[in-house]
């Protein structure tokens, strides 16, 4: 994680350390993000987008850190229309049926559902199967929350 920025060095980059990237995103992901910005009241999408990579690299930090035997709980926000997913997320947990304890699934709308899995095991195969799945195109989120196991 050393070429990672420290936390102190997420908050004050500077202004003038600036790149242009250019970014295809869809229309109604860009409108949700919009209206999150009007409503916390930022200048820019650009402040937007910066808080939110901020963010990020935090999160994949935390996760980094993490050590020991964990329980934990993975959530996936995905489309279930996307040609291949349901069968590879199945492989995925099938891959992890040592590590995975119980799994339940909810249809959120026409396309959408939610998986939750709880996980036990070490850290690094619990980190290893969120990754995993947050790498299959028509995943929308992953969401790993971990406890450490107390002796």
């Amino acid at each position: 994680m050393s070429d990672l920025f420290s936390d102190s060095e997420i908050d004050t980059i500077q202004e003038n350390d600036l790149s242009r990237i250019g970014v295809s995103l869809p229309a109604s992901l860009l409108n949700s993000f919009d209206k999150i910005l009007k409503t916390r009241g930022y200048s820019s999408r650009s402040e937007g987008i910066r808080d939110a990579i901020r963010s990020y690299i935090r999160y994949y930090k935390w996760m980094g850190e993490l050590t020991g035997e964990r329980q934990g709980v993975i959530t996936i926000v995905y489309d279930h229309h996307q040609r291949g997913l349901i069968a590879a997320i199945t492989d995925i947990q099938h891959d992890y049926m040592g590590l995975i304890q119980a799994s339940l699934h909810s249809h959120v709308s026409h396309t959408r559902c939610v998986e939750v899995l709880l996980v036990r095991g070490g850290v690094h195969e619990v980190k290893e199967v969120a990754e995993r799945l947050m790498a299959q195109k028509g995943v929308e989120t992953v969401k790993l929350t971990t406890i450490p196991l107390e002796g």
